[in-house]
């Protein structure tokens, strides 16, 4: 069987104590394994990192950018080979698998532009034959810990920012799904990056620990649920890195008695169900404001979801795949359970759907649930699956208040043609990102994503301006010559 290995300095390895299975979610099977790495072998990315950074470090961004010139071709050169790994161990429909890809090959893009991000600043003439600039110098070897809903796109969040800012990195990417992360650096490789520079490690918490403990490492980004962010951010922070860590998601939708109700369905539907729910960004809450409205929205979803088809990444006529493992279908369909026990209302129900031809596929149908109250546990919780909740309030502003008082704050939106509605919603919902009648906020690669409350541990979001902040030192120089043969005094005051 095919093992899935590391990329250390340069060289795939298939070096293991340990391996673990990897699925194919959409028909159960096992089709490979993945290596998990040992401490040493851990130690040995970061050995080559370390030992590849001074040079690096020196290497003019103009070269640095050309390289990730090289690599967005080879990316695009190379979408459909990535999109059927993606489908093949996570189940995305190749149509989103694609998009995934492109929206990571939009962070490429950005990264192409390191002389220009990295210019820094210069002020002539602060004081008499002073001038002062500022400089933006990378950290040294950082790391990235990355999940299995975006194998392509979010490692391409971190590393090509990372890199040409002068950094050298280790990646862990998701076990579960390891091939397109691997196969992604590989084209890196190709595309003309010195061995050392990235290094790939599959593994667990045994390799996810040694990064945040080696004292080689300065700095890691995570992406991934709540309690292992917070886990990551704490222990990276103790150990002297720097860190961001982005969490858990629970998004709400205010749908205002004056949407459009037809395109605010169409819209949800896709990003509420889309992926398989399995995105951080994911619609899960509709706060409908009026009976009337939360009547329209179920009878218009109820009909739209007839149509949904959920089947096997391949065929590109399905709208959404199975869920990751068979622990994770367990654990939705039991979400799906509590919500009827605690007297929540199935509309649609999506448990135990038939997939002719993949009946041992990890699949959940889309499901639609009303009558949801804050404090049952499909409500409090991330379910990370197809279903959309649907809450009732009676005036806006109880709707936003139920939004604000949730412990996550990464994305929300609001549907409805009144200006003054959508102002006050922007001005005061506390939530990191946050659309108008946009379902899915996702910042282009030139702004920067990141949530607040508890989806977001760390002062820095991730790409975009921000990222170039977390994967920088800034240092200012202020520089004087004095004239020679001029004496001058000394000065004990402070100077001004």
């Amino acid at each position: 069987m095919n093992i899935v290995g590391h990329l250390i300095n340069g060289t795939l390895s298939e070096a293991a104590e340990r391996t673990q299975d990897v699925f194919n979610p959409a028909t159960g099977e096992v089709t490979k394994q993945v290596a998990l790495a040992s401490k040493d072998t851990v130690e040995e990315a970061i050995a080559a990192a370390q030992a590849a950074y001074p040079a690096w470090r020196n290497t003019p961004p103009a070269k640095r950018a050309k390289i990730m010139f090289r690599f967005k071709q080879l990316l695009e050169e190379n979408a459909e080979q990535i999109c059927a790994m993606i489908g093949e161990e996570h189940g995305k429909i190749s149509h989103d698998a694609m998009g995934e890809l492109t929206r990571g090959i939009e962070n490429v893009e950005y990264a192409c532009y390191a002389p220009e991000l990295l210019k820094g600043e210069h002020s002539r003439n602060v004081g008499p034959n002073i001038d002062s600039w500022s400089e933006m110098q990378p950290l040294g070897v950082v790391a990235g810990i990355t999940p299995f809903n975006f194998p392509a796109m979010v490692p391409l969040w971190m590393y090509p920012l990372a890199i040409v800012c002068g950094n050298t990195f280790v990646l862990k990417p998701s076990e579960r799904d390891p091939s397109s992360t691997l196969f992604v650096a590989q084209l890196l490789q190709e595309a003309g990056l010195p061995d050392g520079v990235m290094n790939v490690v599959n593994g667990d918490k045994i390799a996810v620990d040694t990064l945040l403990t080696d004292s080689r490492v300065q700095a890691v980004s995570f992406v991934g649920s709540t309690p292992i962010a917070e886990y990551v951010y704490a222990t990276a922070s103790a150990n002297g890195k720097r860190c961001q860590a982005l969490g858990g998601a629970k998004n709400h939708a205010i749908i205002m008695p004056d949407a459009d109700m037809d395109n605010a369905v169409a819209a949800m539907t896709g990003a509420a169900f889309g992926s398989s729910g399995e995105r951080c960004m994911a619609l899960s809450v509709a706060v409908c404001v009026g009976d009337e409205a939360a009547d329209s929205l179920i009878e218009k979803m109820t009909e739209a979801m007839k149509d949904l088809k959920v089947g096997a990444y391949s065929d590109a006529s399905n709208d959404f795949g199975p869920v990751i493992t068979e622990a994770h279908k367990n654990k939705v369909n039991g979400y799906i359970n509590s919500a009827e026990e605690q007297g929540a209302t199935i509309v649609v129900d999506g448990r135990n759907p038939q997939v002719a031809g993949f009946e041992n596929g990890f699949f959940v149908g889309g499901t639609l649930i009303d009558n949801v109250k804050p404090g049952m546990k499909c409500y409090d919780e991330e379910i990370f699956g197809p279903v959309l909740l649907v809450v009732r309030a009676e005036t806006m502003d109880e709707a936003m208040q139920m939004i604000n008082d949730h412990e996550y704050g990464n994305g929300t939106c609001i549907f409805t043609r009144d200006g003054e509605a959508a102002r006050y919603f922007t001005d005061n919902i506390l939530v990191g990102m946050v659309g108008i009648n946009v379902p899915l906020p996702v910042p282009v690669s030139y702004h920067s994503f990141g949530g607040w409350k508890r989806s977001l541990f760390g002062n820095l979001s991730a790409y975009g301006p921000d990222g170039v902040r977390f994967y920088t030192n800034r240092k200012t120089i202020t520089q004087r010559w004095p004239s020679s043969g001029v004496r001058e005094g000394v000065q004990f005051s402070f100077p001004s």
